[in-house]
Parts: structure tokens; sequence; C-alpha cells
């Protein structure tokens, strides 16, 4: 049986002035606390959707992977600064701290915010939505665990990002 551990979360949220559409997910999972960087799990979408989406190849680095946002005007991070967690299962997560959204919001151009799944959701209307006043959209979650979204199915829902 798995313990639970509190941590922290150590990466900085992706984003800039120009940043139109925040993306939350909830917390880093292990392999994404390993690589030092979002959505770290080979098997995790994430980086295929925004690639698909954008027109843009698939980015590997960690540098690649921020310009491909950036470029989009995609700011990402996650609605959890803190938590007590079972490995990377979100449904164990407990002792939630919430990130401050508002520098962020404050200093971009952000109008919508995008939940990377329902716990995202979840999280953000429980943590941090009567601070922003923003509604969020729930996206189907990029996640292997999501196993009805095919590939095809999570770009054709996450394409609601990017301006046409």
């Amino acid at each position: 049986m798995k313990e639970y551990f509190n941590l922290k979360h150590t990466f900085e949220p992706v984003w800039n002035k120009n940043s139109k559409v925040l993306v939350l997910g909830t917390f880093p999972s292990v392999k994404s606390r390993e690589y030092g960087f979002y959505y770290g799990h080979p098997q995790n979408r994430f980086w295929k959707v925004a690639a698909s989406i954008t027109g843009q190849d698939v980015p590997v680095t960690t540098e690649e992977k921020k310009k491909l946002l950036l470029a989009n005007n995609i700011a990402l991070w996650d609605v959890i600064s803190s938590c007590s967690i079972k490995g990377s299962s979100d449904s164990s997560i407990k002792d939630v701290v919430a990130n401050n959204l508002i520098p962020l919001l404050d200093g971009s151009s952000i109008t919508k915010i995008y939940a990377n799944g329902t716990k995202a959701y979840e999280l953000y209307m429980k943590y941090s939505y009567t601070e922003t006043g923003i509604k969020i959209v729930k996206l189907p979650s990029t996640s292997p665990a999501n196993a009805v979204y095919t590939l095809e199915k999570l770009v054709a829902a996450w394409s609601v990002l990017i301006d046409k």
C-alpha cells in the first residue's frame, strides 16, 4: 500500500504577458516530478495534443515545450501548490494549498481557463474560482488513465484552445 507524501510543487508556471488561455492540471505526477516539467509521463498525451492543435511537431525538450505553448499564447500551471498525495493518484489528493493565480492572470491577457480533466476542474472550483471569478471549462484529461478518449477525440475537444 502506497503512503501519503506531503509535497510542494517545484516548477514554475509557463506564461507571458501575451498568454490568452490558461490550462490547469492538478499536481505533477511522479514521472513529471522526476522529469522536472509538466506532463513528463511518456504515456500522457498532453504534448501530442498540444502539437496537433497548433500544427507543430511534438516537442521533446522542456525548452521546446515552453516555446510551443508561448508561441500559441497558452499558459500552463497546476491548481495545487502543495498537497498530500499517494504516488500520482489525483483521487488521493488531500491537504490542498492552492497556487495563487492572481499575479499570473493580472500579468497576462488570459481570458479563458481550461481544466485538464475533472479533478483539476473540481479543485479549481473549490480553491480558486472565488478568488479569480473566471469560469473554467473542463476538458477531457490527457492522462493515459482516460482510455475512453482516443488521441483524435482529445485533439477535437482540445482544439478550443486555439483561435481559428
